[in-house]
């Protein structure tokens, strides 16, 4: 019996033919195949909270718990149902100096009220680990696009939601990070406690916040900042790249528990002296 024998040629136009066959398949794959990555989240949001020397340990504890409140809200839970996917991830930290910031809260994902309350849980243990250094709006809005882009979550919207009571005075102009986050894609709030510069608020839309549908929500107080945030968070968990989305709803009035009790200070800060009094 005759073996059937195979000459090179024939070998290699076979496998030739092979590989044009698998990279017809291969270009032929439905389109969708090769678009970007679905969203983990709705929004990611790093909550920048100012811990310089005219906030005094009071004060800074009624902006955590002004932020714990508001994460119990059902308004918040409900604006965050609200959403394409059902999710939003949140980081917060505490600022200073340029190069003054501390995390309290790391990447955490809130969806529904265990995850919610385990936030705000989070958020009013975080002690604080800072004071003075001056007031460095800069500094917080470059630390926390580094944030974002270090998430590991992706989100549809990237929002720094930066809360303080002074103006810019150490770093470089907060502008100009202001322009270059924006430039990223990110959108930067504002909440300006107008306890200290009763202008802030002016000066908060002129220079720190930025991108489409950016907004500030003044707080006249620290004692009304817990309404300020409740207001500011819902607002930009449901906003749009526009304008809020069915903000009338959700901001319905309704009742309203005031986390401002007193409750023991923390007293583990780093308290750092320099020349400016912010």
């Amino acid at each position: 019996m005759n073996r059937a024998s195979f000459h090179p040629a024939a070998i290699a136009l076979g496998v030739t033919l092979l590989f044009a066959l698998l990279f017809a398949a291969g270009a032929s794959a439905p389109a969708n195949a090769q678009a970007g990555p679905t969203p983990d989240v709705d929004v990611s949001l790093v909550l920048a909270i100012d811990a310089s020397g005219s906030v005094e340990d009071e004060r800074f504890e009624l902006q955590k718990r002004g932020f714990a409140a508001a994460f119990r809200d059902p308004k918040v839970l409900n604006a965050i149902r609200a959403g394409d996917r059902r999710s939003i991830a949140v980081f917060m930290l505490q600022w200073t100096g340029p190069p003054l910031q501390e995390v309290m809260l790391p990447w955490m994902v809130i969806s529904d009220e265990r995850s919610a309350d385990r936030v705000a849980a989070i958020i009013e243990a975080a002690p604080r680990r800072l004071m003075g250094g001056g007031t460095s709006l800069s500094g917080a809005i470059d630390y926390s696009v580094r944030v974002l882009a270090s998430s590991p979550y992706r989100a549809t919207k990237r929002v720094i939601d930066i809360s303080g009571d002074g103006s810019n005075n150490l770093g470089r102009p907060v502008e100009q990070a202001r322009d270059e986050a924006v430039r990223n894609g990110i959108r930067i709030n504002g909440l300006p406690i107008l306890a200290v510069e009763p202008d802030l608020d002016q000066y908060f839309r002129q220079n720190v916040i930025g991108g489409p549908g950016a907004f500030s929500i003044p707080a006249k107080s620290y004692e009304q900042f817990a309404q300020a945030i409740l207001r500011k968070l819902v607002t930009e968990i449901s906003q749009t790249d526009t304008k809020p989305a069915r903000k009338e709803s959700l901001l319905a009035p309704g009742p309203f528990t005031n986390p401002l009790a007193p409750r023991p200070l923390r007293s583990n800060v780093t308290r750092v002296r320099m020349l400016e009094p912010r």
